[in-house]
């Protein structure tokens, strides 16, 4: 029989993580990092192009452009800051960890898409259509629109390959809503809008000099500010819902599950829940319901079995919390907490502990 304080207060376990990441996960860090070297790199160079180029030319598609790589320079030199913050270990202050500053600064990346980019070359454009201007060396745009093809479309190759290779032939936007990574589908996306914003560019600045009608340079600065909010809403939109505590995947958590309930002396499985901490680390909660006849060291024996069996099949399951409960008391607990009284207005409903025989 479980012994009375451990039946009373339940019993909690954690599995420290080991501090070296598994290779898999140094790899896909290490993957995360090329994609996002390979964005900074290319953004870098056609911003400097771009308001160089909209400086001589007036273009206020062209200086949307160039605000627009400016921003994604500052949100690559962000990711890569959350990255290296997410991988510092555990302290007595964070003790799961840091990893969610990365999902944090994913956050921020949104928030200036939005902000400065999109606003930014909106307003600009709005102001371009009410005063328009001819554009002057329209060929010099060309000329950096044409190669900021080439360079975005380098970077975004780079980031698809990288995303494709997380995707392994899953539904593309199925991956994107379940990936816990937000650095690889975060530039795909940012370049993917770059290069959109520079087929509108291109079709402004050339409408605007062949037709001569210079309002439609301001009309192509508007449309490139509204797929960059678009691209923004839908980026804040991914990583908040990560930064307010994300589940694991279906499959991750119908396999803790499957462990639990399977493990000899578990009598049944209250509540399995999960969290994500970061791309390669999942927090695990269980409450689980042991047989009445197992001594206290006959269930720290069956938590450490399935401690270590959840990490065989699960490596990111860095952390992992077992509650011993009854179903009748956890049945009480849930009850309580779903009608808003709280787990404190349970003291008079739980069971007393059982006697030792």
């Amino acid at each position: 029989m479980v012994a009375p304080a451990l039946a009373a207060s339940g019993a909690h376990s954690c599995l420290q993580p080991h501090h070296a990441l598994p290779h898999r996960d140094r790899m896909a860090a290490s993957t995360s990092r090329n994609v996002i070297f390979a964005a900074l790199a290319g953004n870098t160079a056609i911003a400097i192009t771009k308001f160089v180029a909209a400086l001589f030319t007036g273009s206020a598609a062209m200086m949307s452009e160039a605000i627009h790589s400016a921003v994604d320079t500052g949100n690559q030199i962000l990711l890569l800051i959350g990255l290296r913050r997410a991988a510092r270990p555990a302290t007595e202050s964070h003790p799961f960890g840091h990893g969610l500053q990365l999902y944090f600064y994913t956050f921020v990346v949104a928030v200036l898409i939005f902000g400065v980019g999109a606003v930014v070359s909106i307003l600009h454009g709005i102001e371009r259509i009410g005063a328009p201007e001819p554009i002057e060396r329209p060929w010099i745009n060309y000329l950096v629109l044409g190669l900021a093809v080439l360079f975005e479309g380098a970077s975004w190759l780079v980031a698809l390959k990288a995303f494709n290779k997380e995707r392994g032939g899953r539904p593309f936007f199925g991956v994107i809503r379940s990936s816990k990574d937000p650095t690889v589908f975060t530039v795909l996306f940012e370049d993917t809008a770059a290069l959109a914003g520079l087929v509108v560019a291109l079709v402004g600045v050339a409408c605007s000099h062949l037709l001569n009608l210079p309002v439609l340079d301001g009309v192509a600065s508007v449309v490139i500010g509204a797929i960059l909010a678009l691209t923004a809403g839908f980026l804040a939109f991914e990583s908040q819902s990560l930064l307010t505590g994300e589940a694991a995947d279906p499959a991750t958590r119908d396999g803790i599950r499957a462990i639990a309930e399977a493990e000899p002396g578990v009598e049944g499985l209250n509540d399995a829940r999960t969290m994500h901490f970061g791309p390669n680390e999942i927090l695990v909660a269980l409450s689980l319901d042991f047989r009445n006849d197992l001594s206290a060291a006959e269930v720290e024996d069956t938590v450490a079995r399935l401690e270590q069996k959840i990490r065989a099949a699960y490596p990111q399951a860095g952390r992992i919390y077992v509650e011993a409960q009854s179903f009748a008391s956890h049945s009480a607990v849930r009850t309580a907490v779903i009608a808003g009284g709280g787990p404190g207005a349970l003291v008079s409903e739980v069971p007393a502990p059982r006697s030792v025989d």
